[in-house]
């Protein structure tokens, strides 16, 4: 049995988000909660309220130990980019691309 948690929509993009979710791939949750709260990148606030979402979801709806959980899994995907633009010389266009991203993780119980 897992439990899950879903962000959608999140402003940033899903490769700054990336990086942070490979730091706590497999580990425990209280050691992937302190590693979250000690990176300084700006995924790590998104994260840390979805991991203990994930968490909260495990020992809510699933009755499961706390203290047995551990990331079984994370991801991203990227979600719509939403597409501005930036005035240029010569009366010219720049298209800026503001990326979003729906991002997923999964808990379970070590045997």
């Amino acid at each position: 049995m897992e439990a899950k948690a879903y962000l959608k929509y999140a402003r940033i993009s899903p490769r700054k988000v990336k990086i942070v979710l490979d730091l706590i791939r497999g580990k425990d949750a209280a050691t992937a909660m302190a590693i979250l709260k000690n990176t300084p990148k700006s995924a790590s606030e998104y994260l840390i309220k979805l991991l203990g979402s994930a968490i909260a979801n495990a020992e809510n709806n699933f009755s499961m130990d706390v203290s047995k959980l551990y990331v079984s899994e994370c991801f991203v995907c990227p979600g719509p980019t939403l597409k501005r633009i930036m005035p240029r010389a010569k009366g010219s266009a720049d298209r800026i691309l503001k990326r979003t991203s729906h991002v997923t993780i999964a808990v379970k119980e070590r045997d």
